[in-house]
């Protein structure tokens, strides 16, 4: 990346690989790249340099066409600002990715997953009448409703208080754990990344500490970043 001043390296020497069902925390003092490295796992940032593979694909030998198809059918994305399409309901947002799948079941689906997510009778509301814990429960609904074999998740409890943030990961490794799903997440939060099995800090830019072990799921996928 490049500013005024030239070049400019936000990240550098990043290797690792996830194993399929684990969760991986990423953590790390702001500024020191977490949010970038997760954009790029993401296939919405272009690196200068290295790959991303998930399932053996490397993001960054497809065009934007191939990434976004792949984020469609592989990825789940949860925003620390929920990024909730402010023009429709909560039932419309979770139907959104299923409905870019054409899967004829959207609204069955969406609403199954809203009420999973205890948002039973808040399907017809806006994202401005909703509270934040709501915002965020109606954006991991829809992360978690196509399925997804990769969850990503950037600082998910960051714009909620304390006790809406613990019911929110409460119910966002309750669902990874139901759906067998690899989750990755950055987050500030000592007792968020504790709960995973596996914990990266990132400083500067570079990993100083990988700690703990992945757990593996049935077959042989992985998600990694070179």
């Amino acid at each position: 990346m490049a500013d005024a001043s030239g070049e400019l390296t936000i990240l550098s020497d990043i290797n690792f690989t996830v194993q399929a069902g684990a969760t991986l925390a990423l953590v790390g003092a702001s500024g020191s790249g977490k949010s970038t490295l997760l954009g790029l796992l993401a296939g919405l940032d272009t690196p200068s340099d290295g790959s991303v593979c998930i399932d053996g694909i490397d993001l960054y030998q497809l065009d934007e066409d191939g990434r976004a198809g792949l984020r469609k059918q592989r990825l789940g994305f949860v925003f620390q600002s929920f990024q909730l399409l402010p023009h429709l309901t909560a039932l419309e947002n979770v139907m959104l990715p299923l409905e870019l799948r054409a899967d004829a079941r959207a609204s069955t689906k969406a609403k199954a997953m809203l009420e999973r997510v205890g948002l039973a009778q808040r399907l017809r509301h806006y994202p401005k009448f909703l509270s934040g814990g709501e915002q965020q429960r109606v954006a991991l609904a829809r992360a978690f409703v196509t399925e997804p074999p990769l969850l990503l998740a950037d600082e998910p409890t960051g714009s909620l208080d304390a006790a809406t943030g613990d019911a929110v990961i409460e119910l966002m490794f309750r669902l990874n754990r139901e759906q067998r799903s690899t989750l990755v997440l950055v987050t500030h939060d000592p007792a968020i990344a504790a709960r995973c099995h596996r914990r990266i800090t990132i400083h500067a830019g570079r990993i100083t500490d990988d700690s703990g072990i992945d757990a593996i799921a049935s077959g042989n996928d992985k998600a990694g970043a070179d």
